[in-house]
């Protein structure tokens, strides 16, 4: 009994991450996305499927010490829509993407136009990624 209380208390470790969105501009996921790659081929894969025609220009990751975690909402009807990274961190065996999808209230000035936000980050580990979605089932 004492070995297994032992290990369910696996302590979460914040892990530094890079934002990458920025540096791949304006994509459009037309639907819900989370993937990791471990090869740069495998994004490219993954961005090429979910933005067919669309020039890609992907920033440098070094992928022996890094992966890269994408997580897209799909299409949403407003600019007032954001998803937004809350933690990242190590727990056990695996890694924690925490996120929070921004949702805009009816005083929030927005513009009526569909977007498509997204999250690329560059992850210095090779664990499985889990990822918590705050505020959805």
């Amino acid at each position: 009994m004492l070995l297994l209380a032992a290990g369910c208390g696996a302590a979460k470790r914040p892990l530094r991450y890079e934002d990458l969105t920025a540096k791949v501009g304006g994509l459009e996921f037309t639907h819900i996305t989370v993937d990791v790659s471990h090869s740069r081929d495998e994004l490219l894969g993954v961005l090429q499927r979910n933005n067919p025609g669309v020039k890609i220009t992907l920033p440098p990751v070094d992928y022996s010490r890094q992966e890269t975690f994408v997580v897209a909402a799909g299409p949403r009807s407003s600019t007032g829509y954001a998803l937004r990274i809350v933690s990242v961190y190590e727990h056990g065996d695996h890694v924690q993407v925490v996120v929070r999808e921004r949702t805009p209230t009816l005083g929030d000035p927005v513009s009526a136009r569909v977007t498509y936000p997204f999250r690329l980050l560059a992850l210095p580990s090779h664990k499985p990624v889990h990822l918590k979605w705050l505020g959805r089932p």
